[in-house]
């Protein structure tokens, strides 16, 4: 028998273009039972899983689409027996580069045809109390969320999204690098405190994934199914400081720096003056407090094979 999908994406994404459509629609029609439904609304998503509750969902964009489909599984209790398919067209596609799909869109189509589905770790994000219920209420990340002077700089980039694509990303991050002074933040791994408050910090990320910003090797060790998050301090602050992390963060060698601290655990708070957030892409308003656990093995994604 046929696998039956639920293929969705918004057609007015940057990188859903009809041609490059309805060719990762034939490649999974020419091995399983599809039905397309477009994203345009924002009852769209919900409608779409209620009327196709035996069909694997299969996403048609970056992140931010796949973003919203698992938090929408998470919440309809329907996350652990739904493994979801994912066809990269988004401007960064992070999380297909952690975890080899192919970015090109038709080769990644016949990983969903013949891929596996592989368990990855969920990073939920809690309240001020530390509660976060089971239907994911308080929010979650699948790939990357960073606080700080990465998420002004896709602040910054968003604008330039629709005539630089990936290079908004680097314009962004120059904007925000040149004018970005730090934020006093307290950081507490697993308990520990491991940033005081006392030395403003340009940026913390939490990894689940590698990558950010198309490729930005954020947390450059981290593996999405090892149960831990990945966790990135910096305090270059400085202007030479903050350039040269930028140049090193792109490389990935930013970890050599000796005003860069490195952490792994389960749970994650970050406190102090209100500082802005990027969680998969999306960005979030300035806040005093964050926090996130890792929730293993929460959910399955098909990738290729080993």
């Amino acid at each position: 028998m046929a696998r039956r999908l639920l293929a969705m994406g918004n057609p007015a994404a940057g990188g859903d273009d009809e041609a490059t459509r309805r060719a990762v629609l034939g490649v999974l029609g020419g091995g399983a039972d599809v039905v397309f439904r477009p994203l345009e609304r924002p009852d769209d998503l919900d409608r779409a899983l209620a009327e196709h509750p035996d069909r694997e969902p299969v996403v048609l964009g970056g992140d931010g689409t796949l973003h919203r489909v698992v938090a929408a599984l998470l919440a309809r209790g329907e996350l652990e027996r739904r493994p979801v398919g994912l066809i990269p067209m988004g401007t960064g596609n992070d999380l297909a580069r952690t975890l080899g799909i192919p970015l090109d869109p038709a080769e990644a189509a016949r990983v969903v045809l013949d891929g596996t589905p592989r368990p990855l770790d969920l990073l939920i994000e809690t309240g001020p109390e530390g509660d976060h219920g089971d239907d994911g209420s308080g929010g979650i990340v699948l790939n990357a969320v960073h606080v700080g002077v990465g998420a002004e700089a896709s602040r910054q980039a968003t604008p330039l999204k629709p005539f630089l694509r990936r290079a908004a990303y680097a314009a962004g991050a120059l904007l925000a690098g040149v004018r970005s002074k730090g934020w006093r933040l307290r950081v507490h791994v697993d308990g520990r405190q491991v940033a005081d408050g006392r030395r403003r910090v340009l940026m913390v990320g939490v990894g689940n994934g590698v990558s950010i910003g198309g490729g930005t090797p954020l947390a450059p060790g981290a593996r999405p199914d090892d149960g831990l998050a990945d966790v990135v301090v910096s305090y270059a602050v400085s202007p030479w400081g903050r350039l040269a992390y930028g140049v090193l963060l792109r490389l990935g060698r930013h970890p050599e720096r000796d005003d860069v601290a490195t952490f792994r655990g389960r749970a994650i708070v970050v406190e102090g003056e209100p500082v802005p957030a990027n969680a998969d892409g999306e960005l979030c308003p300035p806040a005093p407090r964050r926090s996130w656990t890792v929730r293993p093995a929460a959910w399955r994604v098909v990738a290729p094979r080993p």
